[in-house]
């Protein structure tokens, strides 16, 4: 079986470009984002984007400014030592450090680094080329399936899996800024269903709510959370689909409450605190005896309900209509409206010790 621990209840916040190729103001990302992280007691990685610029953009289209997506690489290139530099700090700051790389020579350079998470992107994730180099690394993945089809998601899994290779995969709607109605979380249900054995999360580019969608999400299932992140500094404006400090502490918070909410994992059937077992005892009807009875009378489905009455309060050491069945005998006289105890009958309850002590424990 694949340890998929890593992942449990993992926050990955996604500095994306958004350090714009200032190592000063990446480390100012990571330092307020990691007080956060601490304050709420979370499991968080902060995640870089690693791209080998010269190589990624070919060199006709490098003067193409007009091109967003050119521009912004270019704008936002580090070097190999400003990468190490957020890094180091990433990992003094008590999070984890993750990258999304985008070509082959990002995938070396997060060996290099010992990124200890890989994340794959919705765009990459039929780029087998890259997806090869990737698992030669033997790191645990995480990848985002916005806009995929269902073949590449199954293609994707069955590699992975066949190479036993740590596999999360998140539910991401694409669509920057994401409307609450564009969510889709019901997608989570889907891919629990269809991969049982792997963690889902929910990677989200929403902006309208930090409370809401987590709750919901991690009620149905997804165990690994992630958004992008930033800060209001150098008067570079935030994008809409980005969280802030004071936003993501919202988003920790609703997380820590759905949990408690949420209780113990749905694998199993819940063990109830010992408050919850004395309020329902307290309303649990007790046996009385409808009329005098002889020592040695057998109760029988025919004369229980003629001889036998069952109201509260359930007394200390009295049988319950949990324990009344028949078969059971009495080794005592019974008189009128008198609360039949668990020492007044032969029964299995009365050869065992630790349920007799539970059944003088409980009621009045």
């Amino acid at each position: 079986m694949i340890n998929t621990n890593i992942f449990e209840d993992l926050f990955v916040l996604e500095m994306a470009n958004n350090h714009w190729g200032s190592v000063e103001r990446g480390l100012k990302i990571i330092n307020d984002f990691a007080k956060i992280v601490r304050f709420n007691n979370v499991k968080a990685a902060i995640k870089l984007q690693f791209r080998d610029v010269d190589n990624f953009i070919h060199k006709d289209f490098k003067n193409r400014t007009d091109i967003r997506y050119i521009k912004k690489t270019l704008d936002t290139k580090l070097s190999r030592e400003e990468y190490g530099t957020l890094v180091d700090a990433i990992r003094k700051s008590g999070c984890i450090p993750m990258s999304t790389p985008f070509d082959e020579a990002s995938v070396d350079l997060c060996a290099e680094l010992n990124i200890p998470i890989i994340k794959i992107a919705s765009s990459d994730l039929n780029d087998w080329p890259l997806i090869e180099k990737i698992a030669k690394t033997k790191k645990p993945v995480i990848v985002s399936t916005g806009g995929s089809s269902l073949k590449d998601m199954d293609d994707f899994v069955t590699f992975f899996t066949n190479r036993n290779i740590p596999l999360a995969i998140n539910h991401c709607v694409s669509i920057y800024p994401a409307e609450d109605y564009e969510l889709e979380l019901n997608q989570i249900d889907f891919l629990k269903n269809r991969y049982p054995d792997l963690v889902i999360g929910y990677s989200t580019h929403e902006y309208t709510d930090w409370t809401s969608s987590i709750m919901m999400a991690y009620a149905k299932g997804a165990r690994t959370f992630e958004r992008h992140i930033d800060i209001e500094s150098d008067g570079i404006p935030v994008s809409p689909y980005c969280t802030l400090p004071h936003q993501a502490d919202t988003w920790f918070k609703a997380f820590n409450k759905a949990k408690e909410m949420c209780g113990a994992p749905g694998i199993s059937k819940r063990n109830p605190p010992e408050k919850e077992i004395k309020y329902l005892d307290a309303l649990v009807r007790g046996v009385y005896a409808k009329r005098t009875l002889e020592k040695g009378y057998t109760i029988t489905h025919e004369n229980v309900e003629k001889d036998f009455y069952l109201s509260i309060p359930l007394q200390k050491g009295q049988l319950s209509c949990r324990e009344l069945m028949s078969g059971e005998t009495l080794l005592t006289d019974l008189q009128v409206d008198q609360a039949v105890k668990i020492d007044d009958i032969d029964s299995p309850y009365a050869g065992n010790e630790s349920l007799k002590n539970i059944i003088y424990k409980r009621g009045l």
